[in-house]
């Protein structure tokens, strides 16, 4: 089930979600804030940390973009982050749902 399944409106609105990720082989805690812009049908916008990506392409599972160095991977489903720096170093982590608007 899709984090903002049970939100009933129609028009455009933003979900955000707070991703708690640790990074290796750092192990240091980053919370990261995800917010996507959806009308109940289609991804109109995708930003992390305020920062709007060139690109981001959704699967049926969630939407993959990336910001500078780090290839991000953002499960919808299971409200799951993953992100890897091109080998170098990764982030896992849970994300939740804060506030649609």
């Amino acid at each position: 089930m899709a984090l903002w399944i049970s939100q009933g409106q129609a028009a455009t609105q933003t979900v955000t979600l707070s991703c708690a990720v640790a990074y290796m082989p750092a192990r240091s805690t980053w919370v990261r804030e995800v917010q996507i812009d959806w009308d109940r049908k289609t991804i109109q916008a995708v930003r992390i940390d305020g920062v709007v990506p060139y690109t981001y392409s959704v699967n049926p599972r969630g939407v993959s973009t990336a910001i500078d160095n780090e290839r991000i991977q953002i499960d919808l489903t299971q409200g799951q982050w993953s992100s890897d720096f091109r080998g170098l170093a990764s982030g896992r982590g849970r994300c939740e749902l804060l506030a649609p608007s």
